[in-house]
């Protein structure tokens, strides 16, 4: 239960993806970790670096013994979630209210979020070039129309119109959003230059069910996977058993919008920091490709239970179900990156952890989603595999998980990084 309310506070903390990347920043300084400065010379001395940048973090451990002949161990994660980002000119005011202008991230379900009380959180750049994380606390909610003025059988909501938040009624000395986040940040509003907020639920994370043994709470598509990343990798470290291999923390942002920014998984930012480690230890360009050869890579995010009510929306023959274990995830056409050899690899490491696995396939008839795992894959030539704890209401702004399951997938991501 201990590692369970240390993920519901982790969730707490970490209301946007700067937010995230900052807490993981953190803990892992606090456990010994030396931050790296991109503009400075590389540092792969033994012991541990963590880099942020923007709202992506990336960590590696360097054993003493490192070397050309070294691979890399990578748990890739990443720290977006969908939501409704802040508009750049977000006052809004309409039949006596005062709104939020917001523009759909990612893919949220949409009636998930309405009638919450909702953070506008993330950064602020002021005048001075100097970045600020803020988040609002509960300052916005979407309201649901009430049924006596919609008769309709079914819930149409259209992003434009019915999706721009209410914060308070518009009037003479009212605040504007804007006027919120500037007083939260500590600033005048005519000092922000430019910001990046996206909406969060404030409801904190419940652990709930008639055996206490599910977990509620919003972002953990994928939250889940940097949580349990960030504590299989300070386990790895700790315990002594690492071997050769430089241990990799990647936790990306933007995953939910396709990945392709400077802190994206189809940017460079892994490769960054896989290339100036090697070359810091020694390698070649040739030496480098010699390294990424020895290398792999456990794409972790989340995966889909068995919904009890919707089961004809899942293979028949394919029904992880939430507490059955951490899910290793395939698809015909690579939207996801396992392969017989990675999923070979990734079984292994839970017999080594004792941890049961379950295994996803789609629905024929199901489109199928994705992850960074074909990205990683494809960009670096890294064997990958796809694997994540199982949820129901993903992209909700509140999802359901299990006690259990979260509990395994750091013990095998653990099993992962010591090559047990």
């Amino acid at each position: 239960m201990n590692q369970t309310l240390d993920l519901i506070d982790f969730i707490a903390a970490s209301p946007s993806s700067f937010h995230a990347a900052r807490v993981v920043a953190d803990r892992l300084i606090d456990a010994g970790f030396v931050p790296q400065d991109e503009t400075a010379p590389w540092d792969a001395a033994p012991g541990g670096h963590v880099m942020v940048r923007g709202g992506a973090v990336m960590a590696w451990w360097v054993p003493e013994d490192a070397s050309p002949d070294s691979g890399f161990r990578i748990i890739g994660s990443h720290t977006d979630s969908p939501g409704f980002t802040l508009k750049p000119s977000p006052e809004l005011e309409k039949c006596g209210w005062s709104q939020a202008g917001v523009e759909v991230y990612g893919g949220p379900i949409l009636a998930s979020w309405l009638d919450r009380e909702l953070t506008f959180a993330g950064r602020v750049v002021l005048g001075d070039g100097s970045v600020r994380l803020v988040s609002t606390g509960p300052v916005a909610r979407v309201p649901h129309l009430a049924v006596h003025l919609d008769r309709s059988k079914e819930l149409t909501l259209d992003k434009q119109t019915h999706m721009q938040p209410v914060i308070g009624l518009a009037g003479d000395g009212s605040s504007s959003v804007l006027d919120v986040v500037a007083s939260r940040a500590g600033v005048e509003k005519h000092d922000i230059d430019g910001f990046d907020l996206i909406t969060c639920d404030t409801q904190p994370g419940q652990v709930f069910g008639a055996d206490v043994e599910l977990i509620a709470a919003g972002r953990m598509d994928n939250l889940t996977s940097v949580h349990a990343s960030l504590l299989a990798l300070l386990r790895a470290v700790d315990s002594g058993d690492a071997g050769q291999d430089i241990l990799v923390l990647a936790a990306f942002d933007h995953e939910e919008v396709g990945s392709s920014t400077t802190t994206g998984a189809a940017g460079p930012v892994l490769e960054d920091v896989l290339a100036r480690t090697a070359h810091a230890l020694g390698a070649d360009a040739e030496g480098l490709r010699r390294m990424y050869a020895r290398s792999s890579c456990v794409s972790a995010d989340a995966a889909h239970s068995v919904h009890p009510n919707h089961a004809g929306k899942h293979d028949p023959d394919h029904h992880p179900l939430i507490n059955g274990g951490p899910v290793l995830k395939i698809n015909a056409s690579q939207r996801y990156a396992s392969t017989a050899e990675t999923a070979a690899q990734w079984r292994r490491a839970c017999r080594a952890a004792g941890v049961p696995d379950q295994t996803f396939v789609g629905n024929n008839s199901v489109p199928c989603g994705s992850t960074i795992g074909p990205l990683t894959a494809t960009r670096l030539g890294i064997a990958t595999v796809d694997v994540g704890v199982p949820l129901l209401s993903m992209h909700s702004a509140r999802e359901l998980a299990g006690v259990r399951d979260q509990v395994w997938f750091t013990d095998a991501l653990e099993a992962y990084l010591i090559n047990r």
